[in-house]
């Protein structure tokens, strides 16, 4: 048996303590909750609300309530209907960061706006990346209007690849919309229900409060089985408490008021304790998603989570780089080592530079091979035939190798990672005769290769006609006369 490597930063009595002052938080201070409807729905749960205010609290009868309710694992299917993700135990999948309003252009190497056919490109590539288990909105294309911009990118992500989506929307009148592209794409909302295509991102604010629309998101997931990722975002020594405990407390404290919120508006209803937190360095005004504390205060809060029982997502593995460089390999290989070793269900962050803001295509074929690294060191080290050892060193010495020895053509693609393209393992004279290519080179490389590849999604024609006609009536709705022109055909 193995005994897969396990990152730990607190122990159980540290993770009691801290949810027992973030539930102390909630029944003392409480939250605010900018939403009429959403108050209400706690009031007739238990909770003490103030509407004047909008400010409620919770008791710990109601938390406990809610936490008991909400499931300990979460299934995600692609657009055939077939399983890709358990979100439970320490099972880790990586999705690409989420809705950056820039790309790094590989020609120019600047960073700019992009556009719907840096999207479909994007979702083309996603489809051959093997340690990518979902997809994302990853940015937000820059010609179409803004008040369709989230159920757009939902749209292409659905027409052009066939993975799961973690996606979310800024206003409460895109979700109908949305969801009504994951019901073309199953059929029925039993059918949804039963296999659901994608997980919605509900975000607080720090400190403590939820926003009209995030609030009113969670509730409408809830009612439509959409599962929900919580994204509390405390920011430590600026939003939150400058010490990680104290960060960690907050951060439970917002989560399980959306914990809360979610179920009551449906018992059972799928989430994931999930969030971006992040230290603030003050010496720039910056939230450093790949600073350590960022990194460590991700694991731990995963740590609570499963001490609750919940499957968990954060926002790791991703770089404050600008560019392809050193640094956005050390942070992005860093937080993914820890997030595989941490056994965080759901990682949101490869691709991502420049604070959340940036996406890099030829960065995310990068990253596909450093989650492959990752997953590979979390699976640990395990016999494989090899006692007892004497014959098979027998053999070896007898033929001065094992290259082609029956247990190593067993075991060899089990054992040996063996990364692609973009990772340089030739030696100097080979490397030189394949053109001296740099790592940018390399992953740019890769990026046609997969995007030539790519073949249309097997979605059925009357589903993608479906697809298409509801994301033109939303379109209208939103004073757009038509959609711009793609690159491909879906």
């Amino acid at each position: 048996m193995a005994m897969k490597p396990r990152l730990r930063l607190l122990g159980d009595d540290l993770i009691d303590r801290i949810l027992g002052e973030a539930r102390d938080v909630l029944a003392r201070l409480g939250t605010q909750v900018q939403n009429p409807r959403v108050l209400a729905l706690l009031a007739g749960h238990g909770a003490r609300v103030d509407l004047g205010a909008g400010h409620a609290w919770f008791p710990a009868e109601l938390i406990d309530r809610c936490l008991a309710s909400a499931p300990r694992s979460v299934a995600l299917f692609d657009v055939m209907g077939r399983q890709t993700h358990d979100l439970a135990g320490d099972a880790v999948h990586f999705t690409p960061g989420s809705a950056a309003l820039h790309v790094l252009d590989h020609e120019s190497q600047r960073i700019r706006k992009p556009d719907t056919a840096d999207y479909v490109r994007y979702a083309q590539l996603v489809g051959g990346l093997e340690h990518i288990a979902a997809q994302s909105t990853a940015f937000i294309p820059a010609d179409v209007a803004e008040r369709v911009s989230d159920s757009y990118r939902l749209f292409l992500s659905l027409l052009y690849g066939e993975k799961p989506v973690v996606t979310g929307t800024f206003t409460i009148e895109s979700f109908a919309a949305m969801r009504d592209m994951q019901l073309a794409v199953r059929g029925s909302a039993e059918a949804l229900r039963e296999r659901p295509l994608a997980i919605f991102s509900c975000c607080p604010t720090s400190p403590l409060k939820w926003s009209e629309i995030t609030s009113q998101n969670v509730v409408d997931c809830a009612e439509s089985g959409i599962p929900v990722e919580f994204i509390s975002m405390p920011l430590s020594g600026f939003m939150a408490p400058v010490t990680l405990v104290g960060s960690l407390v907050q951060h439970a404290a917002e989560t399980l008021s959306g914990v809360v919120i979610s179920q009551c508006a449906r018992p059972g209803a799928p989430m994931l304790w999930g969030g971006s937190p992040a230290s603030f360095d003050v010496r720039y005004e910056t939230t450093p998603m790949g600073a350590v504390e960022t990194q460590m205060i991700d694991c731990a809060a995963n740590e609570i989570g499963k001490r609750l029982g919940l499957p968990t997502q954060a926002y790791i593995a991703l770089s404050d780089a600008k560019l392809l460089d050193a640094q956005a390999g050390l942070e992005t290989s860093m937080g993914a080592t820890l997030a595989a070793l941490s056994g965080i269900n759901s990682v949101s962050g490869p691709g991502m530079l420049d604070f959340e803001s940036c996406q890099s295509l030829e960065k995310l074929v990068l990253d596909n091979e450093i989650c492959g690294l990752s997953l590979r060191l979390a699976r640990g080290i395990e016999p494989r035939e090899d006692f007892p050892a004497v014959p098979l060193f027998e053999e070896l010495l007898r033929d001065g190798h094992l290259l082609i020895a029956g247990h190593t053509r067993r075991h060899l693609k089990a054992e040996h990672y063996f990364p692609g393209r973009v990772i340089d393992r030739a030696n100097l004279s080979r490397w030189r005769e394949d053109g001296s290519l740099t790592l940018g080179q390399r992953a740019h490389a890769e990026v046609e290769r997969l995007v030539r590849a790519w073949r249309p999604s097997r979605l059925a024609a009357g589903a993608k006609k479906e697809l298409t006609a509801r994301m033109e009536a939303e379109a209208r709705r939103c004073g757009m006369e038509r959609l711009p022109a793609r690159p491909v055909e879906a």
